[in-house]
């Protein structure tokens, strides 16, 4: 096995040390303010979220891609941890 296989393994090995790391964290996004006089990449990041109008919720993984389209459209929502 080439060397490089080796680092890999023991990397992943490494990275998912325990159930709870291997557990993806949940979060709770709530929608709080109207998209409407929003520009058009907030609305569609509101929909990629599965939101659409205020008081809506969803519940995602917490990933560094959903925590960006978080950020980008903090200002209309609510993130909460969610415990199953």
């Amino acid at each position: 096995m080439p060397a490089q296989w080796q680092k890999e393994e023991i990397y992943h090995y490494k990275r998912f040390s325990t159930v709870e790391d291997i557990m993806a964290k949940k979060l709770k996004i709530t929608q709080i303010r109207s998209i409407i006089d929003r520009p058009i990449d907030q609305k569609r990041t509101i929909e990629a979220l599965g939101l659409g109008r205020p008081h809506y919720s969803t519940i995602k993984n917490d990933t560094p891609q959903i925590r960006g389209m978080i950020r980008k459209v903090a200002h209309l929502l609510k993130v909460e941890d969610y415990n199953e």
